[in-house]
């Protein structure tokens, strides 16, 4: 059974940085594409960013190129996303997501493209 479990969320002044962590279980984070994903109130669930195993290529949306790197320690079977320079309008639940094994992706995915989904990690930017 597949298991994401993500950590490191919390409050954090405008301008700082955080880590969050996602531990895969039951899962082979280097055959497959893992991502995180954002949502906060009132708004639809949007990717972040993405790694693909495959390609070893990196996705990003727009909002936080520059500011936010994923990485994957394939040896730990876990995804990190370091966020530096927070905005208010980072504050949102992070989801770590990932595909089936064996499915890549070619850009930001959509939540639909997801087959796993962790509880999320709560974010908060103090302005």
């Amino acid at each position: 059974q597949v298991q994401l479990v993500e950590s490191g969320g919390g409050s954090v002044q405008t301008g700082g940085s955080l880590r969050l962590s996602c531990a895969a279980s039951g899962y082979t984070s280097s055959r497959s594409c893992m991502g995180w994903f954002r949502q906060a109130p009132g708004k639809e669930r949007e990717a972040v960013a993405a790694i693909s195993r495959d390609s070893n290529r990196l996705y990003y949306t727009d909002s936080v190129k520059g500011r936010f790197t994923i990485s994957l320690d394939n040896a730990k079977n876990t995804l990190y996303l370091q966020m530096n320079s927070l905005k208010p309008e980072d504050a949102a639940m992070y989801y770590c997501a990932a595909r089936r094994l064996g499915l890549y992706c070619r850009g930001v995915p959509s939540s639909y493209e997801m087959n796993y989904w962790g509880e999320g990690t709560l974010v908060t930017i103090a302005s």
